[in-house]
């Protein structure tokens, strides 16, 4: 193919005119059979593509910088961060290591001080309960809720980026820590309390790690799907977890549904309505005042104090009648938690799995729920700095006798709506469990055990996202089906299973479609020169023996095959829209728009080359359109690009297009039809005059086609567009 230079600039902006094209053996064949002399070709003008020099990347030779930065990445990253690393202060090093600088330093005292003090005071009331119902919830002692709801609340104040995040106790961490220490060691056992302990440090532990290294990411691959359902399927077993509470006899305790349900089953000549009547009811109070306070803004502060209602009427109804058959909280210790250092090292194995799973947990509920707050509020954080606040907050929390804390919907929800600002909200809420633990545990002695199981209840109650699964059957029927696959296991297999299997179902989904990209055939939009799939625009036309296709995906090792079987079937079944240009038998042309494919590794690039030769010996030239840098870099590297040819690679679609058409008109029958020669003087001129519509014309879509003259014979499509 003979290439004449238009401008003699090596800018991306030159433009090529082919003046004379060849196609070379590709053609011969037919010249030769035909033994007529081929007309003469229309001008066409394409940009070029600018190709590396394998030899020198980044030197004058060769991309310069922006392929430079992109060949050696570790160099540019590092580099890059150098860079970032010079340009902050020493306030900005001070902010990294302490986020709560950020908030102090520009601290407004007469604005904020007052809506923080009651958001704080409001979620301080609203914890105290809480805590010691979730305490109950994980088989520890009432004691340790509000232990783990006081110094990681301090902590995290501290390291957290959150301004509005309400840590502490939640009913999901402690279903997880009830399932894990349940099969190791009985509730009642000294043991089973320095594991939860225990269990806080390795979840701390494991969270500054993953902050620290930036690690947040890899937890993208669980769907929200799964998500939805193991808290929906884990909201059911930790409701049944607290029916002990109102029916007045002991349950089994087990992460599956089927076990507790005999369990109360089996049990119901033991039912009491005593605590039945006293925990409905107290339920009963709780949900009227969170709707009230969620309908009615004026009645905000109710929500809040659901939890505090019950406990207080729970407590004077006992005091006052001294009900024999309601079982209460009992002693509780006074004072602050002393500092200890956790012990029981040698289960630390057989916690690994829970501590990864409640890590999960914190980085998938808490750090999202800690955006969401942080773009209402207009401020950013950095998630993987808010999983390390989180878990400094644990492993301060573990030597201080806490169990595994992470965010609280609920609680940050209402100090969100409460007014917080800063963190100092937090610090009021744990200056409120300080005052609970130095002056107020002995009145907690005679709170009943249904008003915390009630709390537990209407807690857990928000979490069965039924409303996520009528979305999700009426948008994407699979991510359903992975919902309801999670729901399931959970329910009837346990946790852990649940969550292995919703995880495993959800990578399957996700390797499938990786391994089974969207390909689709590009046709031309009429009056254009944008192509698009042929599928989604009806009217998009194609080209006789050119077939256009879009790989929307990276090319790698598990889609390879898919995509080269996809490509076959192309060249044989044809597509069903409109067809346009010379009447040829068969495809002679594939052009690949690689604009979506960010990748190509090396069995893809093999591929490509087996592909090539494939096509080669059934005289089919593949054409590449639109690489991006890294998978230019890539093909010209093994090769490929001198393989197919320079001349064969573009900036667009169309370009390419035009020369394969030009190659395509060649092999026309007509082309080769002396009676087509003999038209009138008259009729070729009039064709000629049809076809000279201008490029800025057709390119900018304003021509439409001209379609009075076009539509009347498909071959005077204004594509190539004749210069003499």
């Amino acid at each position: 193919m003979e290439i004449t230079y238009a401008s003699s600039s090596a800018s991306a902006g030159m433009e090529i005119t082919y003046a004379s094209p060849s196609a070379g053996d590709l053609l011969r064949s037919s010249t030769a059979a035909s033994g007529s002399t081929m007309p003469t070709p229309r001008t066409i003008k394409i940009i070029p593509l600018q190709h590396p020099h394998t030899s020198s990347y980044g030197t004058p030779g060769g991309f310069g910088n922006n392929y430079s930065s992109s060949s050696l990445w570790p160099n540019s990253w590092i580099s890059r961060y150098r860079g970032k690393i010079k340009r902050m202060t020493f306030i900005d090093w001070i902010e990294m290591f302490l986020p709560c600088c950020r908030w102090i330093r520009t601290y407004r005292w007469r604005e904020y001080f007052q809506v923080d003090l009651m958001a704080g005071t409001t979620v301080g009331i609203m914890l105290v309960p809480q805590a010691m119902s979730y305490a109950k919830l994980a088989g520890l002692e009432p004691i340790y809720g509000l232990y783990s709801g006081f110094v990681p609340i301090f902590i995290y104040a501290i390291f957290g980026s959150s301004r509005q995040l309400a840590i502490g106790p939640v009913a999901l961490v402690s279903l997880l820590v009830s399932n894990v220490l349940s099969g190791i060691a009985e509730s009642s056992d000294a043991l089973y309390t320095e594991l939860a302990i225990l269990l806080a440090l390795m979840v701390g532990i494991l969270e500054c790690i993953m902050g620290l290294l930036r690690l947040g990411w890899l937890i993208r691959f669980i769907s929200h799907s799964v998500i939805s359902g193991f808290t929906t399927a884990s909201a059911v077993v930790i409701a049944l977890s607290q029916a002990k509470y109102f029916l007045g006899y002991d349950i089994d305790r087990s992460s599956k549904i089927v076990p507790v349900i005999k369990s109360i089953i089996a049990g119901s000549d033991e039912f009491s309505w005593p605590p039945f009547v006293m925990g409905s009811t107290i339920l009963a109070i709780i949900q009227t005042m969170k709707f009230l306070g969620k309908s009615r803004k004026h009645l905000r502060f109710l929500r809040a104090m659901g939890p505090l209602t019950a406990v207080v009427l729970g407590t004077t109804f006992v005091k006052i009648y001294h009900p024999s058959s309601i079982t209460l909280v009992g002693d509780i210790p006074q004072g602050l938690p002393s500092f200890s250092i956790p012990k029981s090292f040698q289960y630390a194995k057989s916690l690994i799995s829970t501590a990864v799973l409640i890590t999960g947990v914190a980085i998938l509920e808490s750090v999202g729920i800690a955006k969401a707050l942080a773009a209402k509020n207009g401020y950013e954080l950095d998630s993987n700095q808010e999983l390390f606040g989180l878990g400094v907050a644990n492993i301060f929390g573990s030597f201080f006798s806490a169990y595994p804390t992470t965010g609280s919907f609920s609680r940050s929800a209402v100090n969100h709506e409460s007014g917080a600002k800063t963190g100092l909200s937090g610090i009021i809420s744990g200056t409120i469990m300080c005052c609970a633990l130095l002056f107020l545990t002995p009145l907690f002695e005679y709170i009943p055990q249904c008003a915390l199981a009630a709390i537990v209840i209407s807690a857990v109650i928000t979490l069965v996202d039924y409303e996520e699964a009528i979305f999700l059957w009426r948008v994407d029927k699979k991510d359903f089906l992975l919902w309801t696959i999670t729901t399931t296991t959970t329910l009837f297999l346990g946790i852990e299973i649940g969550v292995l299997v919703g995880v495993g179902v959800s990578l399957a989904f996700v390797i499938h479609e990786s391994a089974n990209p969207h390909i689709a055939v590009l046709g031309r939009l009429p009056g254009t020169t944008v192509y698009r799939n042929i599928q989604q625009y009806p009217e998009a036309y194609t080209y006789n023996g050119i077939v256009i296709v879009r790989i929307d995906a990276p090319i790698y090792f598990a889609n390879i095959s898919y995509i080269k079987d996809r490509l076959r079937e192309y060249e044989v079944v044809g597509d069903k829209s409109t067809k346009r240009g010379p009447e040829v038998e068969r495809i002679y042309f594939v052009i690949l728009e690689l604009a979506p494919v960010t990748y190509i590794d090396a069995s893809a690039v093999q591929a490509l080359k087996d592909l090539h030769q494939e096509y080669k010996s059934r005289d089919i030239q593949i054409a590449i359109s639109n690489p991006n840098q890294e998978v230019l870099l890539t093909l010209s590297k093994a090769g490929v690009v001198e393989m197919i040819g320079k001349e064969w690679y573009f900036v667009r679609v169309h370009d390419a297009v035009q020369v394969c058409l030009q190659h395509v008109q060649t092999m026309s029958p007509k082309a080769s039809d002396p009676s087509h020669e003999k038209s009138s003087f008259f009729q070729r001129k009039m064709k000629q005059r049809r076809e000279d519509i201008s490029v800025s014309e057709l390119e900018s879509g304003n021509s439409q086609m001209r379609s009075d003259s076009t539509q009347d014979d498909p071959q005077l499509e204004p594509l190539l567009s004749r210069r003499s």
